[in-house]
């Protein structure tokens, strides 16, 4: 009886073995056959605008790092971003937002107001782009290094070099140059400035030399025919890119007409309504809408050579087409540009979503086929011909992209 007993014993000891091991194998493939649940990091439920911001958040947790640099930098793409991010904080109340911009200028400008990276030798307008976020911050925390380092970038514009009529050169490194770059670079932040610091003849003398700089790049650098701009002029006619009767470079690179236009509609927000270069600008503005409504593509978007989207190589570009879209909107908004412009800017807008935009699993947002960068001279030489234009860099998610889809999708309220 008691070997019996046993025997039952160890039966059911086996048997529970077993029933545990089935119970671990049945659990492992049902583990298996479920799909990984993806951690949503940027929500759907947000507006375009919001969802972008949260993705280059991520992408670049430092924003001193932002265009995919290894140390911290004081650059333009820094502050196009940034003045972005503002507007979504204004719009959203998101403390991060504010905190994201606070953390570059605490990192890079000092107790002194000296800022880290920055060259006041160099005399590079590009630098001067970041400005504008010194003049966001200094109001709202009082600190005096913010103001100084503004004082600086504004003491640059004082010593920049320029051409014999009074244009600034691009950087001091490219003489006699004048680029459509260098007029969304420095001018928003230096009429921003002066709206707020300078009084009297002084201001005066500061807008009139603004206006300035648009009558210049509008008689140097516009081609008639088309209503185009190059993306420069060389007042020396030295330049290998250059032609030797005009001095302007060879083609009508997207990105460069859209620097032009943030630009203007963004001086136009700080220059007096009284100011008579006012309605220039806006007479500018609105030649210039007229001639990239020609050029616009089917799709919505731009090419990356505007007047040459039939030539092989040439591909719609999203830096120029969110630029765009930006400008058209916030014209047809400010009264600048008639309201069917609004509806051009819908269009390209929507372009850009079903064409360039996409969307990874855990939400996070990419802006893809935008021209890393384009120039003109330098070494090694860069000649502004079609096959320099096509033949840059290709990537997604640079910020001299991403920074203008956010300014477009906030006008839009997408």
């Amino acid at each position: 009886m008691k070997k019996s007993h046993n025997t039952v014993k160890h039966l059911l000891i086996v048997f529970s073995a077993l029933s545990i091991m089935g119970c671990k194998e049945e659990s492992k493939e049902k583990k298996e056959a479920e799909p990984a649940v993806t951690k949503t990091i940027v929500p759907e439920n947000l507006k375009w605008s919001e969802r972008m911001m949260l993705s280059e958040i991520e992408r670049f947790p430092k924003a001193s790092k932002l265009d995919f640099v290894d140390k911290p930098r004081w650059s333009y793409t820094n502050g196009l971003v940034l003045m972005a991010c503002a507007e979504v904080y204004q719009r959203s109340n998101e403390q991060k937002y504010y905190d994201y911009i606070y953390a570059y200028a605490d990192e890079l400008v000092g107790e002194d107001g000296t800022i880290k990276t920055y060259s006041l030798e160099s005399q590079n307008l590009d630098m001067v782009k970041s400005g504008d976020v010194l003049l966001y911050l200094y109001p709202k925390t009082k600190e005096e290094r913010f103001l100084r380092a503004a004082q600086t970038l504004r003491s640059q514009i004082d010593t920049q070099p320029r051409t014999p009529d009074g244009g600034f050169w691009h950087k001091k490194r490219y003489p006699y140059q004048m680029w459509l770059d260098g007029l969304y670079m420095a001018h928003p932040f230096y009429a921003h400035y002066t709206l707020e610091y300078d009084k009297g003849s002084s201001a005066q003398k500061a807008y009139d030399d603004i206006v300035h700089q648009f009558d210049l790049i509008q008689e140097h650098s516009l081609d008639a025919e088309t209503g185009l701009l190059y993306h420069g002029w060389d007042s020396s006619k030295e330049q290998r890119w250059a032609n030797k009767e005009t001095g302007t470079s060879p083609h009508f690179w997207s990105r460069a007409m859209g620097w032009y236009g943030m630009a203007m509609v963004d001086v136009l927000d700080y220059l007096p309504a009284n100011h008579p270069g006012r309605k220039r600008i806006i007479g500018y503005l609105n030649q210039y809408a007229e001639a990239l409504t020609k050029y616009q593509d089917e799709t919505g978007l731009w090419y990356q050579v505007l007047d040459m989207g039939d030539k092989e190589g040439n591909y719609l570009e999203a830096s120029g087409s969110s630029m765009f879209s930006y400008v058209f909107a916030k014209g047809a908004h400010k009264g600048y540009l008639p309201e069917t412009y609004l509806a051009s800017a819908e269009i390209a807008y929507q372009g850009i979503l079903d064409n360039l935009i996409s969307v990874e699993d855990n939400g996070m947002v990419n802006l893809n086929q935008v021209c890393a960068v384009a120039g003109l001279g330098g070494d090694p030489y860069r000649d502004g011909s079609y096959e320099y234009y096509v033949n840059e860099k290709i990537r997604s998610n640079d910020p001299k992209g991403t920074g203008p889809f956010i300014f477009a999708s906030l006008e839009l309220d997408k």
